[in-house]
């Protein structure tokens, strides 16, 4: 084998090598996904884990040392996902749409990212997730709580601090409680609550939004 040839695939093992690691990896957090949804965190086990990706403990191992590694990892991914949702559906451009415009903008994004990720809320409410991925949904839930107070702040420029606290914690409550009833229906009963809950939010705000409104006087 010429010497050229030998030096680049010498160069490329590496490369190789990390591939697989990645895909591995994104093997192993889709497997605990799955389980983490089917067991909870606390009853799932590192060797349901492996079972669900099909490999050895002995292979999970050398990728993650305990359940703990292998969820802050999954809640990693799922924290960078959601966080792109999160700008998209609660962008600054929404403000400022007709009411029921911005609700389909805001709630259509945040729910399918729910839906295709049952894990996040099984890791962002189980009360015993790791303390670790408990500070990043802390932070993650101040971020979105302060882009909602930003979004009724467009529709009622003129109102004190106090309220739009009170009605960005009212319309985050809603969107919980609201979500909860989502995820647990399929079909065309997922598709009437997530019509319900529009229209929840969109009898909460606008009598709110018409009364700051001087044209509606």
């Amino acid at each position: 084998m010429p010497e050229k040839q030998r030096t680049e695939e010498q160069a490329q093992a590496p490369r190789r090598r990390q591939a697989r690691g990645e895909r591995r990896i994104a093997q192993l957090l889709e497997a605990a996904a799955s389980v983490f949804c089917r067991s909870g965190y606390t009853a799932a086990s590192t060797n349901a884990i492996a079972r669900e990706a099909g490999v050895s403990p002995g292979t999970l191992y050398q990728f993650f040392p305990n359940k703990e590694a292998i969820a802050v990892g999954l809640s990693d991914q799922l924290l960078h996902d959601w966080r792109a949702t999160h700008g998209q559906a609660l962008a600054p451009e929404n403000i400022g749409l007709p009411l029921d415009a911005m609700l389909d903008a805001a709630l259509d994004p945040l729910i399918a990212f729910n839906v295709e990720n049952p894990a996040f809320a099984v890791l962002m409410h189980g009360p015993d997730t790791p303390g670790r991925i408990t500070e990043d949904l802390s932070s993650l839930h101040d971020a979105v709580f302060t882009r909602v107070e930003e979004i009724v702040a467009g529709y009622l420029p003129e109102a004190p601090a106090d309220e739009l606290s009170r009605t960005a914690n009212m319309v985050l409550a809603l969107f919980k409680s609201g979500l909860t009833l989502i995820l647990s229906h399929e079909g065309a009963e997922r598709d009437a609550y997530i019509a319900e809950l529009k229209t929840v939010m969109y009898r909460y705000l606008k009598p709110l939004f018409e009364d700051d409104d001087p044209a509606a006087r």
